[in-house]
């Protein structure tokens, strides 16, 4: 059986696939290239364009083009096109049933089975809200993999002897992380990790963008904003990527902007461009020194290699930095590719360790066989381990009884090893109360704190206590973090067995309504 690796980008996305010699291989879209534009452009109510086409036609038809679809995920937000409103699970569903469909065509068989990485500091509702995307798209999601992961299992096998610590820097179109990994013996154990999902590539897109403007009104004080010409604006999005690229290999780039019947010929250079985003470059060392201490209060201290994933660590100035700031020679680790590599090795790895522990022994050797694999590398992977740790802190909304202020109790704490188990015991605050609400929260920012501000709702319920039950009845409350990052949470009254069991639906979705969007999807034409 075959199965595939889906990196769902913020910007870019790819899927990859196990060759006939065992090795991960991109598999090309059906215009030739191969990642594909995280770009949905809706022709009609039921005719969608995704990747380059649709990206394109942002500049001609900005109103019914979405973009950097991957930063709403989990948040409940619609998109309104034609009429119809889209959630971020239905947008991405979209870019995942391009991925599938492309892939089946040139793989030659059904692109059904897969793996979809996250960025490792998403929470547990934008993992569950992209496993929803993929059953939209009408995938079976074998599990949903951290980026930063599957770019260890790459560098896993590509380096098989070695038992290194590794620091891996993922930047890529729109998020942001920093993870710290140790491969020993061929198992791979996350020691800890940190990031902001709100930052990469677009951001630094976004300073040239403005820079251009900026240069076209001081060159044209008597035009119009271009900012605020929605045409003109995606126009200038193109340009900034392109010239955020170009300045990768070279140090000077011109962009030429076009709006009000006037042109300005703006000139960028690569040291021009530094200047405009170093704050945003500040904050991924900052990152990176928070996960470095985290690590140290584990014990690791030392690094063998400082690996960089993601497209926008081509820039320069980030190796460069890194390794004044760290003192380690960073290497680019096939950073546009790395990570859908690394979900194909994982779901052909975790698919055939399933086989093997459901004894399906001869479905195990066919998928064997079919990768071309010994003996010898089929023992190693049945054994092979993968320890990962929770990206945020869990827990309950609960009240002081004496002053009646609210605070969160936190059951798991960032940096956990998953998967994670906790019960604890919580009690009702009055006399005759006939049921305890219980709020699900996760925190927000980047340090764990108990302020209500610094945490999201993610999930609530209410539970029933007997009547006549003094304040101080207790409930006991139990969170459970799989291996994926996936919460449930369950609230228990043990004198009559009332439960509660909580299913982290953030974005309003479902599983009624998972169902119907994959349903409505299978009539959209998407190409």
């Amino acid at each position: 059986m075959a199965v595939y690796g889906i990196d769902l980008g913020t910007t870019y996305s790819c899927i990859a696939s196990i060759d006939d010699v065992g090795r991960p291989a991109v598999l090309r879209n059906l215009e030739g290239t191969d990642t594909t534009p995280s770009v949905v452009y809706f022709e009609s109510g039921d005719n969608v364009v995704v990747g380059a086409t649709a990206k394109d036609t942002a500049v001609l038809d900005p109103g019914n083009v979405v973009s950097l679809i991957k930063r709403d995920m989990g948040r409940d937000v619609t998109r309104s096109i034609h009429g119809i409103d889209f959630k971020p699970e239905e947008l991405s569903a979209f870019i995942l049933l391009k991925l599938a469909t492309d892939a089946r065509t040139s793989a030659g068989e059904e692109a059904r089975d897969v793996v979809i990485t996250v960025p490792a500091y998403f929470g547990a509702a934008e993992r569950d809200a992209t496993h929803k995307a993929g059953r939209i798209a009408g995938l079976n999601v074998i599990d949903i993999v951290s980026e930063p992961i599957a770019a260890a299992i790459t560098y896993g096998v590509l380096n098989p002897d070695a038992d290194r610590t590794i620091l891996v820097y993922d930047l890529g179109g729109g998020t942001f992380d920093t993870t710290v990994i140790a491969l020993r013996g061929g198992h791979i154990e996350v020691v800890c990790t940190d990031g902001d999902h709100e930052l990469g590539g677009a951001d630094w897109d976004a300073r040239i963008v403005e820079f251009l403007a900026e240069r076209f009104l001081a060159e044209h004080p008597g035009a119009s904003d271009p900012l605020d010409d929605p045409q003109t604006e995606q126009q200038l999005r193109r340009d900034a990527e392109d010239a955020k690229k170009s300045l990768t290999t070279r140090t000077v780039h011109t962009v030429r902007v076009m709006h009000d019947g006037r042109v300005a010929a703006v000139e960028l250079t690569r040291e021009r461009l530094e200047e405009l985003t170093r704050d945003l470059l500040d904050r991924t060392i900052e990152i990176t020194g928070r996960t470095l201490t985290t690590a140290a209060e584990k014990g690791v201290h030392d690094y063998d290699d400082l690996v960089l994933v993601g497209g926008s660590t081509k820039m320069p100035v980030v190796a460069a930095r890194l390794e004044t700031e760290l003192g380690l020679r960073a290497r680019l680790q096939d950073p546009d590719l790395a990570v859908a590599k690394g979900a194909a090795l994982y779901a052909f790895e975790e698919t055939y360790r399933r086989l093997v522990r459901e004894g399906a022994a001869e479905r195990a050797e066919e998928m064997a066989t079919r990768a071309g694999l010994s003996a010898e590398q089929q023992r190693q992977i049945a054994g092979r381990t993968i320890r990962t740790v929770a990206s945020h802190a869990f827990g309950i909304v609960v009240v002081d009884r004496e002053t009646g202020e609210e605070s969160v109790a936190h059951l798991v704490h960032a940096n956990d090893e998953l998967p994670a188990a906790r019960s604890e015991d919580f009690f009702t605050v009055f006399d005759d109360q006939d049921s305890a609400d219980v709020r699900v929260m996760e925190q927000a920012g980047s340090v764990e704190s108990p302020d209500l501000l610094d945490n999201n709702e993610i999930a609530a319920g209410d539970i029933r206590i007997p009547s006549g039950k003094r304040a101080g009845w207790p409930i006991e409350v139990t969170f459970q973090l799989d291996a994926s990052g996936l919460l449930n949470v369950a609230a228990i009254e043990k004198e009559k067995g009332e439960r509660l069991d909580l299913k982290i639906d953030v974005g309003g979705m479902s599983e009624e309504e998972v169902e119907r969007s994959r349903t409505a999807l299978s009539r959209v034409q998407v190409s």
